[in-house]
């Protein structure tokens, strides 16, 4: 199955188009957490995140695309460890989030292109200069400042964040393995059908049927919400290169924090605030690095 268009210079639209994205991926967020601070258990709201986007992909692709070619993969096994990645990093999210203001694990995310950098050693033979391992140090040292482990207000849930944070990394690294080998929508496929498979038990073993329609319509917008967002950023990294549009992501600070103030009245505190910003300009001096290497 080959791309359904051909790659385009239009880097405007494409960031615009970011923008878009991350909102999508930051109201995901914000519904999860309000979902599991409202009764809902993490499986099954990750459950009927993923079977949403799984039915979304089939009814778009499948009549266009036919179902053998989404279910064709030449690489089965890394489709597989890309979903079990991605599947790991939304449940320890969505179990933190019960816990966590959404600035804080929105803040540890931030992240992962850091130890994606830094797993891409073992993982992928990449090599990292000192420079570069300077601004892996110092986003960690962000993650510290966040996370507080030496202090006596250390919260346990920061571990599901940071095993969230991991999880995706490695979903990150999967997802550049299988590039050039299955096309997007494939991994999509496999991502949102496996993920289904995998929560259906835990899912199933503590369900919660929600008894107001105003639940039935935020466990609807997940798919929803989660798979615009993915079809977006596809789109959007169509129209411009992945180095263009890098540092987008740190937008979605202020999506959740706006979320976080308004819906939760749980505004950031200075901890975060500064941490956060110590892993924006980590993550900005990596991004620019990596470009100068590359001669971007």
């Amino acid at each position: 199955m080959s791309d359904l268009r051909p790659q385009e210079n239009r880097p405007v639209a494409a960031i615009l188009l970011m923008l878009a994205t991350f909102l999508c991926f930051a109201s995901l967020d914000t519904t999860a957490k309000w979902l599991v601070t409202h009764g809902f258990p993490a499986f099954q709201v990750a459950f009927v995140r993923y079977l949403v986007h799984f039915l979304v992909v089939l009814a778009i692709f499948a009549p266009t695309q036919g179902l053998t070619s989404l279910v064709h993969s030449r690489a089965l096994s890394k489709e597989i460890l890309r979903a079990a990645f991605l599947l790991g990093s939304t449940v320890f999210n969505f179990f933190a989030l019960a816990y966590l203001p959404i600035t804080v694990t929105t803040a540890v995310q931030f992240a992962s292109p850091l130890a994606v950098c830094a797993l891409s050693i073992p993982l992928l033979g990449e090599k990292v200069g000192p420079r570069r391992w300077f601004a892996i140090g110092l986003g960690f040292v962000g993650v510290l400042i966040i996370t507080q482990p030496w202090s006596a207000e250390f919260n346990w849930a920061i571990l599901l964040s940071l095993g969230s944070m991991l999880c995706a990394a490695l979903y990150f690294i999967m997802t550049r393995a299988l590039a050039g080998i299955d096309h997007n929508m494939t991994m999509q496929f496999y991502a949102s059908g496996l993920a289904s498979a995998m929560l259906v038990a835990p899912a199933a073993t503590d369900w919660v049927w929600p008894e107001d329609t105003s639940y039935w319509i935020l466990f609807g917008m997940l798919g929803l919400i989660g798979g615009t967002g993915h079809y977006i950023a596809t789109t959007a990294h169509r129209l411009a290169p992945a180095s263009t549009l890098a540092p987008i992501v740190y937008v979605q600070i202020i999506y959740v924090t706006f979320y976080s103030y308004v819906i939760f009245d749980t505004p950031p505190d200075r901890n975060t605030i500064l941490g956060t910003l110590v892993i924006v300009l980590s993550g900005l001096y990596l991004w620019a690095r990596e470009r100068k290497v590359k001669g971007i």
